[in-house]
């Protein structure tokens, strides 16, 4: 399948008398603009054609369904059928992560570590929308407000996970489905829980915004077992954030590179 055939398809099911379509050539994405509440998203057409070579009809499926629940999210926004009080969350994006809107709009950000930045974002039920300061102005409310509510919002997130026994490591993973496993890293609260039950290291992942994995490490065989399961998790995720493991040490955050077999560099977070 080719772009152009991609288009059509959706044309079928998005039809334009609803949307309005306008491809890209030069940049490969799709900007969809709903004609009712002139709103639009940006559609990168290349993900979509490698994931039609494997699942085929269920590919196109799933982005209809993206699609179709983020202009619902939106209609509901304006209707004003959102609390903003109870529905923002911090979200864990990676340092090369757009820092504007594609309105231009400064999103709500704070520095996290060399390789995550926090976001925020609205809660709109299936999806979330990332909140710039344009929308915070529009509630007159203040970056450190929704910085304390994103933070009370995480830390009443429910904290399952599976646990699983590799080589003689542990690893738990969670994998909730609610958009905001990643953002677990930022409960102070849980670490500290999951520290008491850790026997070697106790290390963090999170490869892509559906997981946290945390690591009791306790051979030098765990490492190489991180490595491959980070970078795996990374490569499948729909929204990666990073590669890269960090060591849980003292509250603080230390990155750690797995150069080869059995060899570890850790090197210390700038304050």
């Amino acid at each position: 399948m080719k772009a152009q055939e991609l288009i059509r398809v959706l044309k079928t099911t998005l039809l334009e008398e609803i949307y309005e379509y306008d491809y890209n050539r030069e940049t490969n994405k799709l900007r969809l603009t709903h004609r009712s509440i002139n709103k639009g998203i940006d559609i990168s057409i290349p993900p979509i054609l490698a994931k039609y070579e494997t699942k085929k009809e269920q590919a196109i499926e799933e982005v209809v369904y993206t699609i179709t629940q983020t202009f619902q999210a939106m209609e509901k926004e304006n209707a004003g059928a959102i609390d903003p009080a109870s529905s923002v969350y911090p979200v864990i994006r990676s340092t090369s992560f757009p820092l504007k809107s594609n309105e231009g709009n400064r999103f709500i950000t704070k520095d996290h570590t060399a390789e995550t930045r926090i976001y925020y974002a609205l809660d709109l039920g299936n999806t979330y929308r990332l909140l710039d300061e344009k929308m915070l102005a529009n509630w007159n409310v203040r970056e450190t407000e929704i910085r304390e509510r994103a933070l009370f919002q995480v830390r009443n997130l429910k904290n399952s996970y599976k646990k699983d026994e590799v080589a003689g490591n542990i690893f738990y993973f969670f994998n909730n489905n609610d958009g905001y496993d990643a953002s677990r890293i930022l409960n102070e609260s849980l670490l500290r829980d999951m520290k008491k039950l850790i026997v070697g290291d106790m290390t963090i992942s999170v490869p892509h915004q559906d997981v946290m994995i945390i690591g009791d490490i306790r051979n030098e065989t765990g490492y190489d077992v991180l490595a491959q399961m980070t970078m795996h998790f990374f490569t499948v995720g729909t929204v990666p954030v990073t590669s890269l493991s960090f060591v849980y040490e003292n509250g603080d955050l230390e990155p750690i590179f797995i150069m080869a077999k059995n060899r570890v560099v850790k090197e210390k977070e700038e304050e």
